[in-house]
């Protein structure tokens, strides 16, 4: 029986049937081809004086559709061959529980305001009280704020996991971030844990709670002055410290005295370290790139655990066995190259229904996500990850026989080490022993204290000067989306990954609300992609020289090309506008057979679309949000990403990195408003565009509409028709928060600046039309 038991696997893979999809997707496609065949047709046969009235409004709305029927070929391959990945923690603890390797945990934050310290506390706490050989976990919170508030805070929260750390692994505690169970669970015997009628369990729930209380308030009630002034020792490193100009802070706030003894038995708690790196205007810091750079540098030369697990500071460990689920992918595989690294889905705690923001992205996980982890493997998120650590070296997978991929043959030198790692000693001697050691080998215990000046060496700003760091070894510089460009740079060595799906979520976040931090998120990840597409990492390049397989490259291209769709959108949105204005059509009449191509073509992929919602348990409700978000998406986030890197490839701007910010309770307005799914608006100019858009379309409808009942519209085949009715009715639905944004008040009324400016383009556009009636 025990033999049979060890043959069980960790993981299995198991496809995931979609005939039916496939089938679906396939009737969109030829109706995308049939649309492209007659419209192509109809301007071919100009020679035969038979062309459209308005031949460019042809082309355009040709080239517009040649481009969504690309759109769709990308994400069809991304969603063709769905898999999902079962594992099994169970067997893990019964057959290689002696041989669980150290994971390292890293936490980033970068402002307090945006992102307050109470939120990375409970983030951290939830880490502190996984399912795991305690001696065997590290966490390292990097503190891109420099901020005092910060470290008082995980102070505070390192006293109090001595006690919430026992209480977790005592009682079976299900959610283990303090906030988030105290505030669902209702009372004793809720939200995971004892039963309520135990009276050990609900005398100790009370204790905890009021603890937690204190801890909170402590945190709360902090002032980042008096910790500077009265603070003491610990705090006298951030006296005259700027965020932007500083040396390297690190603090040891639990040791590791007993890394390598101590048990999942409910007394151990993890270590826990602090880190602001080293910040100078002379120097570029990359950003969360960056940060995560330094992470793995100090950790190498204090833990140096060959597991690395990266969450941002409102990422909470949701499942107390992920990092058990994690090591099932990691070690389950017979061979290593399939998993590179394990991704979670990102999933949110106390979202808004029916996501009225467009930003919780559950169908997007669910169709391509799954998708794409039946090709090479899911992509990195930038957080929820957890990477072997030889892997985020540039370690390709062994054996190799690909010319195209090079090879570290043998054990490198300690020249080879040094060009890649830089000078320090010990993060050498670190790396040597990553790339020669198995991953489940233990790792010695050292004082974390001893090391200090070592991990202020390697935190420096010079560091990296004239090594592999950013480039080959390490999360890579040159985008705002450094996940997805890091995890591209894996799956072009030839590494696979893995999909981390358990029940419950393993990691569980917040998504912001409102408009400006949702519109603010999709601009810095549209810039970031944009900016892989225009450099040497494209994934075309790397698919054509490297190892990264062809679907896998189309599967990158499907969110790469996210701000490139601004410009197609854009201009297929003013077509309708355009031709009512100037009484001209790009759509046939509604009296002609080719009408029925582009309607039976709308109602189609709209069905689809919601077909999928559906599929995911979720409402109409959230599939109308997230269609009409995609719409405000495409012209004002991705639109202005699309000119920033424009701008920045011309070498006349710069791209800023832009912090969204982070709530610890969700579902609240983000003004402290009656509503918090309404949309929220500023004097940004990521809301000029939209704002124009939404005038325009109305003031397009109303012309159209007199022209129509006074007769004014051109004879023939020139002038609009239904269809351009139809395009801007859905454009005005589309933007409907923008034409209740024109008549509200406060945060949720666009600005006289914003409007103002929207007005100057509107009257542009319309004296444009007027010379071209």
């Amino acid at each position: 029986m025990a033999g049979a038991t060890n043959k069980l696997p960790l993981q299995e893979r198991v496809p995931l049937a979609r005939t039916a999809w496939r089938l679906a997707d396939l009737a969109v496609l030829s109706l995308l081809l049939d649309l492209l065949a007659r419209r192509a047709a109809t301007l071919l046969a100009a020679g035969g004086g038979a062309a459209p009235a308005c031949t460019w409004c042809w082309l355009a709305a040709l080239a517009c559709e040649a481009w969504f029927a690309v759109v769709w070929l990308l994400n069809l391959n991304a969603k063709w061959n769905p898999v999902r990945f079962d594992t099994h923690p169970e067997r893990l603890l019964a057959q290689r529980v002696d041989e669980l390797p150290a994971v390292d945990m890293f936490v980033t934050t970068a402002d307090p305001k945006l992102e307050p310290p109470a939120v990375t506390a409970d983030t951290v706490l939830s880490l502190l009280a996984l399912d795991y050989p305690a001696g065997k976990l590290a966490c390292y919170v990097s503190d891109d704020g420099c901020s005092p508030l910060t470290l008082f805070a995980l102070r505070e929260a390192a006293e109090f996991a001595e006690l919430w750390v026992p209480f977790c692994r005592k009682h079976r505690v299900g959610v283990r971030a303090p906030f988030v169970y105290f505030s669902s669970s209702g009372g004793p015997g809720r939200g995971g844990g004892g039963a309520a009628g135990d009276d050990e369990f609900q005398r100790d729930w009370a204790a905890m709670k009021s603890e937690y209380e204190k801890l909170a308030s402590r945190i709360e009630n902090a002032d980042e002055e008096s910790l500077v002034r009265c603070g003491g020792g610990e705090f006298a490193e951030f006296v005259g410290a700027d965020r932007r100009d500083h040396p390297t802070i690190i603090k040891v706030l639990r040791g590791n005295d007993g890394r390598e003894g101590d048990d999942d038995d409910g007394t151990g708690v993890p270590s826990l370290v602090y880190i602001s790196r080293e910040k100078s205007p002379r120097h570029h810091h990359h950003f969360k790139a960056g940060a995560m750079n330094v992470l793995t540098r100090v950790s190498a030369v204090l833990t140096n655990a060959p597991v690395m697990l990266n969450v941002d500071c409102d990422m909470f460990a949701n499942n107390p066995q992920a990092a058990l689920h994690a090591m099932c992918l990691l070690l389950g595989f017979d061979d290593e190259v399939h998993s590179g690294f394990a991704q979670a889905p990102q999933k949110f705690h106390g979202a808004l229904k029916d996501d009225p923001f467009g930003n919780q992205m559950e169908v997007i996980f669910q169709k391509i996500g799954f998708g794409i982890a039946g090709l090479q493997g899911m992509f990195y998120g930038g957080t929820g990850c957890f990477h072997r650590r030889k892997v985020i070296y540039g370690v390709p997978p062994e054996p190799t026989s690909d010319v195209r991929q090079p090879r570290m043959r043998g054990s490198p030198s300690y020249k080879e080490l040094q060009k890649m790692f830089g000078s320090s000693k010990e993060l050498i001697e670190s790396a040597r022993s990553i790339m020669s050691v198995e991953m489940f080998a233990a790792a010695p215990a050292v004082d974390l204290a001893s090391r200090i000046d070592a991990a202020k060496e390697v935190s420096s700003c010079d560091y990296e000067a004239g090594t592999s760091w950013g480039q080959e070894v390490g999360w890579v510089y040159g985008s705002m989306t450094e996940d997805i460009l890091t995890g591209q740079r894996i799956h072009a060595a030839g590494w696979r990954s893995a999909l981390l799906n358990p029940d419950p979520p393993a990691f569980l976040g917040g998504a912001p609300t409102g408009g400006p931090a949702s519109l603010t998120q999709y601009k810095r990840w549209a810039t970031g992609l944009l900016e892989i597409i225009f450099s040497r990492n494209n994934p075309v390049l790397q698919c054509i020289s490297k190892r990264l397989e062809l679907r896998q490259c189309l599967g990158y291209l499907v969110i790469d090309v996210w701000p490139l769709r601004a410009p197609f959108e854009l201009c297929y949105a003013l077509l309708g506008p355009y031709c009512l204005l100037a009484n001209q059509s790009f759509l046939p009449k509604a009296s002609e057979p080719g009408f029925l191509i582009p309607l039976a073509l709308f109602l189609t992929y709209n069905a689809y679309n919601l077909a999928e919602y559906m599929d995911c348990r979720l409402s109409a409700r959230a599939w109308w949000n997230n269609h009409r978000m995609q719409r405000i998406v495409s012209s004002s986030a991705w639109l202005l990403a699309f000119l920033t890197v424009v701008l920045k490839t011309l070498g006349l701007s710069e791209t800023v990195f832009d912090v969204t910010r982070k709530e610890q309770g969700q579902g609240a307005a983000p003004d402290g408003g009656a509503d918090p799914g309404r949309f929220t608006f500023d004097s940004s100019p990521v809301f000029v565009p939209p704002t124009a858009l939404t005038i325009l379309a109305v003031v397009a409808l109303a012309v159209g509409a007199w022209r129509a009942v006074a007769g004014a519209a051109a004879a023939g085949a020139g002038g609009p028709g239904a269809g351009e009715f139809v395009c801007c009715g859905w454009l005005v639905l589309c933007f409907w928060p923008f034409v209740r944004g024109l008549a509200g008040k406060g945060s949720y009324g666009i600005p006289w600046s914003v409007r103002i400016k929207a007005g100057l383009l509107v009257a542009a556009f319309v004296h444009f039309c007027c010379t071209r009636n």
